[in-house]
């Protein structure tokens, strides 16, 4: 099945690609009232493609790639920036997943991007913040494939984020991998998510919330078999919990468990998630855990309509980067200097420029000097590594590593990232960049005029102010280094004049 057209431009996109399931989302938002247009799900179980080294593996890949061929002819007509796709744990593991995610954009016609821990689960409350709207202090759980998240907040404003490597899939893994249902079984793979989840204790603590609520697939496939078996409405509790494990080891082994409500699907991961729930429940005083609407899919939506309405609510990337400068002590006036600068070059090379690659250049801009708080000497390699490495509320695991390249990329010779020059939008913004730190090294309190950067095929002429006066002989020094770093790349020419 294919999606219509969407010539009105209403339709928003998210492809969750997670450890278990992949999940397409199309839906349409009109003030707070959000319809579903389309939902698909197919089990894919990534994660249990995940080889002891932390690779993919190449059965695993087509299995994932096989499904999102299927999600990209769903996204037919709709505008490529309502589209999002993000990935979970199984790809922040995989050393491997720079090769799978070239595949996968290929076949999706979108690309993908890998989100930490925290931000998956920052957009797991945005989601159930605005389908389930409450003023009461809340506990989110969302137990995926190869984590789980678990998120505190009040309204639409999560207080705090965190992420545990535990998980249906790697747990299922580890303790039942042969299908069989032993009681000693149960009681490792409880006490092993009981380790993962001990440093959570104090964090979510009982008197720090007032209602608890579960999202996504195995809150929602453990709900369906309570309510099926007429042991709960839907509501998770420990001795319904106690009940589930109770039958699997009265059945022995998957293969024979026969619950209501139980899909095929979730049956290979089943008793990993009742261990993880089980474990939560207990630990964290949790009389009951409420299955809720919203989930990481919608959270996507929500957050890519922020981003893109006028005069909206504030990205929370921006924020991030403010709160970034201020934690590493940035010079801001000096950062707002070469975001400037950088914009105005950037914008001769690219008249029409994509704004969301303009505000990376900004941002990269205003992250650029991050390092200095560790060292002066060789400042862009460790702002490059901080940024490559913090966690920034709003942003994807794979444009940080973008921003980190830019930062890296600053200055100095090229080879350091000469893999990254074949992508020509990172090397647009890159000679924005390097040029602008240029002009703006003298860090005077008002930069020099922009020079004039003109494109011919592979050769760039920049083309210096006539009343530029003998003070710039430093900048005209440091242009002529900058094209002798370009000309040994072969990729350009950089002429000043």
């Amino acid at each position: 099945m294919t999606t219509r057209p969407d010539p009105s431009g209403q339709i928003w996109a998210s492809i969750d690609i997670g450890s278990n399931s992949f999940r397409l989302e199309l839906a349409r938002l009109h003030h707070d009232r959000y319809q579903r247009v389309v939902y698909v799900k197919e089990s894919v179980r990534l994660g249990a493609g995940l080889d002891a080294q932390s690779m993919l593996t190449e059965a695993a890949m087509e299995r994932g790639l096989a499904c999102l061929k299927g999600f990209g002819a769903q996204l037919a007509g709709i505008a490529p920036e309502r589209i999002r796709a993000v990935a979970t744990q199984t790809l922040r593991e995989a050393r491997n997943r720079n090769a799978f995610l070239a595949r996968a954009q290929a076949v999706l016609g979108h690309p993908v991007e890998v989100i930490s821990g925290r931000e998956e689960a920052r957009l797991i409350f945005a989601g159930v913040a605005r389908l389930q709207p409450s003023n009461k202090p809340r506990l989110v759980i969302d137990i995926g494939g190869r984590s789980t998240e678990m998120i505190l907040g009040s309204g639409r404003k999560p207080v705090l984020a965190e992420s545990f490597g535990v998980g249906s899939v790697g747990l299922s893994m580890r303790f039942f991998a042969d299908g069989r249902y032993t009681a000693d079984a149960f009681r490792a793979a409880q006490v092993a998510a009981g380790a993962e989840l001990e440093e959570a204790l104090t964090l979510f603590r009982p008197e720090l919330w007032q209602e608890a609520l579960g999202s996504s697939g195995t809150v929602g496939a453990v709900s369906q078999i309570l309510a099926a078996a007429g042991q709960t409405d839907g509501r998770i509790t420990p001795a319904a919990l106690r009940w589930c494990i109770e039958q699997c080891l009265a059945a022995g082994s998957q293969d024979k468990l026969q619950l209501p409500g139980l899909k095929d699907d979730r049956r290979p991961v089943v008793a990993g998630g009742l261990c993880i729930l089980y474990t939560l429940l207990t630990q964290f005083g949790i009389a009951e855990l409420l299955p809720t609407k919203g989930a990481l899919r919608q959270g996507v939506i929500f957050d890519l309509e922020e981003r893109l309405r006028p005069n909206g609510p504030r990205d929370p990337r921006a924020g991030s980067v403010a709160e970034l400068q201020q934690r590493f002590g940035v010079d801001k006036a000096q950062a707002e200097r070469v975001a400037a600068q950088a914009e105005r070059l950037y914008r001769q090379l690219e008249p029409r420029p994509v704004p969301e690659l303009l505000r990376e250049l900004r941002w990269a801009a205003a992250l650029h000097e991050i390092g200095m708080l560790v060292s002066h000497h060789d400042h862009h390699r460790h702002s490059a590594y901080l940024i490559g490495h913090v966690d920034a509320p709003g942003f994807s695991t794979s444009q940080l590593q973008r921003l980190a390249a830019l930062a890296l990329g600053q200055r100095g010779g090229l080879r350091k990232i000469e893999s990254q020059l074949a992508d020509v939008r990172l090397l647009d913004q890159l000679i924005a960049l390097r040029l602008a730190v240029i002009l703006c090294h003298a860090r005077a309190p008002k930069a020099p005029s922009t020079p004039q950067l003109a494109r011919a095929g592979r050769q760039l002429t920049l083309r210096c102010p006539k009343n530029w006066s003998t003070d710039q002989a430093r900048t005209r020094f440091l242009l002529k280094e900058e094209a002798e770093a370009w000309a040994r790349t072969g990729l350009l020419d950089l002429v000043v004049s």
